[in-house]
């Protein structure tokens, strides 16, 4: 029987430490190689079984993000069969490349599986690209169209500065500014890193396929790397997904925060954060 008490889930933010565009399938839809982690910053979902669904948003970043059917945790609850009852508490900015809406989703998966004590149902990628990897958010290889996840051992600590200048960027106006659809992958396998700064030597050899045309479409996010890239302590900046969230990887939250400090500007969000 289900459980009609609440349960408390955290959708943590999504990073893509790397993302390569491998090829596209004749559906249309892009095969990638991407390493993912996720972030100690994220939003909030409070979910009890109903006997129809309800969603409510609210907190900082609810201002835009709808409480119906177009809401993806609403088609997730929709995906597990079971109405609920969900409150959203909004933290994370929308279309910003860090995977929001896919994991509130993967979210509320989480917490209707425990609510009823039911297996996620299978086919959690017509969901979205990025739903199977927030499943268990934690540091994984995400290959395919996002549907092929290779978990990894626990990563060195890292720590990072997250910069959003407050533009959203339409991932399918990123695809269709790329140049080519048929990079190389990332390494066959992945090593194991000790530290972040060795981490972040070997992401120099990787690449976010998607940040040079979100840069022509929204040319702030190159601003916000070159901010970012100028700071003595950063390791590595990069784009996250389609965009437009920047990150800068560091060697202390200390340092992540001072970064975080300078960096700060009207308008953007800037957070330091740990990731996993």
């Amino acid at each position: 029987m289900p459980t009609e008490r609440p349960v408390q889930e955290f959708a943590p933010a999504k990073i893509n430490l790397s993302l390569h565009v491998t090829g596209r399938r004749s559906d249309g839809y892009h095969l990638l190689d991407s390493l993912v982690v996720f972030a100690d910053v994220g939003d909030h979902l409070q979910v009890t079984t109903a006997s129809e669904t309800r969603v409510s948003v609210t907190g900082p970043r609810a201002d835009g993000v709808p409480d119906d059917a177009r809401n993806l945790v609403w088609k997730a609850a929709d995906h597990f069969g079971q109405p609920a009852d969900i409150t959203l508490y909004k933290h994370l900015p929308a279309a910003a490349g860090i995977g929001g809406g896919s994991s509130d989703a993967a979210a509320v998966l989480r917490a209707l599986a425990q609510a009823t004590g039911r297996s996620i149902p299978p086919g959690t990628d017509r969901l979205g690209a990025d739903l199977p990897v927030c499943i268990a958010p934690q540091a994984a290889r995400m290959q395919g169209v996002g549907e092929l996840i290779t978990p990894l051992p626990p990563l060195p600590a890292i720590h990072a500065v997250l910069v959003n200048p407050g533009v959203e960027v339409a991932t399918p106006k990123v695809f269709a500014a790329l140049r080519s659809t048929d990079n190389p992958p990332m390494f066959e396998t992945l090593p194991q890193w000790p530290d972040a700064a060795t981490l972040a030597q070997w992401l120099r050899g990787t690449r976010n396929d998607l940040e040079p045309p979100s840069v022509l479409l929204a040319p702030v996010i190159g601003d916000v790397l070159t901010r970012l890239r100028r700071e003595p302590e950063c390791l590595l900046a990069r784009m996250s997904g389609s965009g437009a969230t920047c990150f800068a990887l560091t060697t202390t939250r200390a340092r992540a925060e001072a970064m975080a400090a300078r960096i700060a500007v009207p308008g953007w969000w800037v957070q330091p954060v740990t990731l996993t």
